[in-house]
């Protein structure tokens, strides 16, 4: 039984599972996101969300620049958060072993996930009908353009074949 088991083993020992979660919060500091499997995005998300709490106990990461980017890119953007820094995004299922695997990002690092969606209306006016309209004759000297051009490459098709015999 599962009683008081507070995080995921991941099938490792105690030190490969502390250097492989070292590495990939690394790896997501560095690059904001990093595509993985689920049960390791949930073990990952445990350790890297009280580590961007804190920032002041950076003994965990043994990577300068990330302690760099940690302390001044990521603690800037998240300093008013109070909590939630990483989000993940299922993908579906690897085609090799069906492992589910998903994104696992820094919220605020993604400019398309910041993006406010509105929606757009699907109603119709009339007053619509006459941008049209004024869009249709522009269109129509393009179109007259390549009509003109189609008859001097059709003339110029059997001067070509005059040439050749």
């Amino acid at each position: 039984m599962r009683h008081s088991k507070k995080f995921n083993h991941l099938g490792r020992t105690a030190s490969h599972r502390s250097s492989m979660l070292a590495n990939m919060a690394i790896s997501l500091i560095m690059h904001k996101r990093i595509t993985t499997t689920v049960a390791k995005a949930k073990a990952l998300k445990k350790y890297v969300e009280p580590l961007i709490t804190k920032a002041k106990d950076f003994s965990y990461l043994q990577n300068k620049e990330a302690i760099k980017e940690l302390f001044g890119e990521v603690a800037q953007k998240v300093g008013d958060r109070p909590g939630g820094y990483t989000r993940i995004i299922k993908l579906g299922t690897r085609q090799g072993d069906a492992a589910q695997v998903c994104f696992i990002e820094l919220v605020d690092f993604d400019p398309e996930m910041a993006k406010d969606t509105k929606k757009k209306s699907t109603r119709r006016s009339r007053k619509s009908a006459p941008k049209a309209e004024a869009a249709a004759p522009a269109e129509a000297p393009a179109a007259e353009e390549t009509k003109a051009e189609a008859p001097a490459e059709e003339a110029a098709a059997p001067a070509e074949e005059a040439k050749a015999e």
